[in-house]
């Protein structure tokens, strides 16, 4: 089975997304050690989401960008050409489910964590600021993007209450928006450009990536049994 993914990279730094499984990704230091990850990755996701993908998948890169980012430390500008095409009802809908399950699976992982404080990694800063480290910082993190990503959609909401509930109440308001499923495509800070669509795959594929380091950290404290596999990683 051919798997379609975008390779956006920045020298040799590689993030490899899955078009066909919009929000499943690897990184890599090079193209070939991130699609080597490919396999396990779209396998945990799947866990995760209640999919099925097959074991048996080729690789194909389908779409390409060189950035000028960081993709070390997973930013990313890239708007995939299925982000960019008018949705049905239907997608939306298939989507929006499973934008808001991080959210509930990443309260539930951050709920497990014993100590929220807690962290061995060393403190470090990027172009964005202060990298989070403890389960306490990951959480506030990964909440707080929500009135950024509605925002470069014109949907004016907040960050108040917990990352599900202020996810939810963004929906309700993109909802209510004329038009929205034509997925139309602005330009948003920094000149990069936003779809509903992109949105949708970014909260998914955001949540993962601080999912994964919060598990990370609170398994290397806490031990495998002291914090929720609710994301099902590989160990």
């Amino acid at each position: 089975m051919k798997i379609n993914c975008f390779w956006e990279h920045n020298g040799g730094d590689t993030l490899l997304h899955c078009t066909d499984v919009l929000g499943a990704f690897t990184r890599g230091a090079t193209l070939d050690i991130a699609q080597s990850k490919m396999p396990n990755e779209l396998r945990a996701f799947a866990r995760w989401s209640g999919t099925r993908v097959t074991d048996d998948c080729e690789i194909v890169i389908a779409e390409e960008k060189i950035s000028a980012l960081d993709i070390c430390d997973a930013d990313s500008d890239a708007i995939f050409d299925c982000e960019t095409q008018p949705m049905t009802a239907d997608e939306y809908l298939r989507l929006k489910s499973l934008a808001l399950k991080p959210a509930a699976d990443f309260s539930a992982l951050y709920r497990s964590v014993p100590d929220k404080n807690a962290s061995r990694k060393k403190e470090r800063s990027t172009f964005y600021g202060k990298v989070p480290r403890t389960a306490e910082e990951m959480y506030i993190h990964t909440k707080n993007v929500n009135s950024y990503y509605f925002g470069e959609i014109g949907v004016e909401c907040d960050n108040d209450g917990d990352i599900l509930g202020a996810r939810q109440r963004g929906f309700d308001l993109l909802e209510r928006m004329p038009d929205f499923l034509r997925n139309k495509t602005v330009v948003g800070s920094y000149g990069e450009k936003w779809s509903v669509k992109k949105v949708l795959r970014r909260f998914i594929w955001h949540d993962r990536i601080h999912a994964k380091a919060m598990y990370r950290v609170a398994r290397s404290i806490f031990g495998a049994d002291g914090v929720s596999d609710v994301f099902l990683f590989d160990a």
